[in-house]
């Protein structure tokens, strides 16, 4: 289905952008200059900025928010809630080649980006790690391992410098949040709430 420039299913695409995909969640908006493919699932409310590219094979749930220039990959899988900063840098392949020495979509990396993460602008998130529940990438970052949940990264490679809290607060050393007041613990995960 090619969805162009009106509201179906109350999926707004703009006139100037391009939804292939028969998989889009109602209340979705696709922005001008944003390119869907079929074979990519979007969930419901989700917004997709100018200039954004989603190739098939990946996976936005719902209420994601992906800011303009970026560009999603095969593979990448970005679960509910999570907000993706203008020109963060996806990848899908380590050792990305031209022909003839190409590696095919079997060699793919998959990537898993958690409920309700962050990543700042210029972010850059490396093939094959998870990005735990409610964590903070800053802008710039460079991630290349996996990292915990609410587990605030800043660098390139990006390092855990602190923790945060589900409002985006800074947890204090006690791991509680002086915003709110959420408390934490630390798991084999990164954090809980208690």
């Amino acid at each position: 289905m090619i969805v162009d420039d009106h509201t179906s299913d109350d999926i707004y695409v703009h006139a100037h952008g391009l939804c292939e995909s028969a998989q889009v969640g109602g209340g979705t908006r696709i922005w001008a200059f944003a390119h869907v493919l079929d074979g990519a699932v979007i969930g419901r409310d989700c917004n997709l900025g100018d200039g954004v590219f989603v190739e098939g094979g990946a996976v936005l749930g719902d209420r994601v928010v992906v800011k303009n220039g970026v560009s999603v990959w095969s593979g990448v899988t970005l679960e509910d809630d999570v907000f993706v900063g203008p020109n963060v840098a996806f990848t899908n392949d380590l050792v990305p080649r031209a022909a003839p020495y190409r590696t095919t979509a079997d060699d793919w990396l998959p990537t898993r980006v958690c409920v309700g993460v962050s990543l700042g602008a210029n972010a850059t998130i490396v093939c094959g790690i998870t990005i735990g529940r409610h964590a903070f990438a800053g802008a710039g970052a460079v991630v290349t391992r996996d990292v915990p949940a609410h587990a605030l990264v800043v660098g390139s490679p990006a390092k855990r410098v602190g923790w945060i809290c589900l409002c985006g607060g800074r947890l204090d050393a006690a791991l509680g949040c002086p915003d709110c007041g959420r408390a934490y613990q630390q798991d084999e995960h990164g954090l809980r709430e208690v």
